[in-house]
């Protein structure tokens, strides 16, 4: 299975301005700039986007995990708060940590959080990813 994005970039790096475009139309020449990167900017940027990728994915990976323990989850929220930052070898992201509020009748709260620190081990973008990821995982 194979997935694909296009970026398209005009100019230097603070003057200049792109455009996101992904296979699925979701994204359709998304604008992103320097400002919508170091700067509060109307548009997007790629940390964002991962920061929604890995939510998504550990969203659904946290579905798999209690499928396999015969949990349902009602609702399963989940915010990744990306730290993108200067550091010795350039730009970086070097953490993210994920808030996970998760609604599941009748969970044990063990084997919730099994679940959930399983998700965020087996993850695909938690696993592509080369920062420090942390959990806090509540049943509410």
């Amino acid at each position: 299975m194979q997935r694909s994005s296009q970026a398209h970039w005009q100019g230097g790096l603070k003057d200049g301005r792109g455009t996101l475009t992904t296979d699925s139309g979701v994204l359709s020449q998304t604008q992103y700039s320097f400002g919508t990167r170091f700067e509060n900017g109307k548009g997007t940027n790629p940390e964002e986007l991962i920061a929604a990728a890995h939510a998504g994915c550990f969203s659904m990976a946290l579905s798999a995990e209690l499928d396999k323990v015969g949990l349902k989850a009602d609702a399963i929220d989940t915010k990744a708060a990306l730290t993108f930052e200067k550091t010795d070898a350039g730009f970086s992201i070097t953490k993210i940590h994920l808030e996970l509020r998760a609604k599941i009748p009748n969970a044990d709260e063990a084997k919730f959080q099994k679940a959930a620190a399983d998700a965020k081990a087996g993850c695909p973008v938690s696993r592509v990813l080369n920062a420090a990821i942390t959990l806090d995982a509540k049943l509410v």
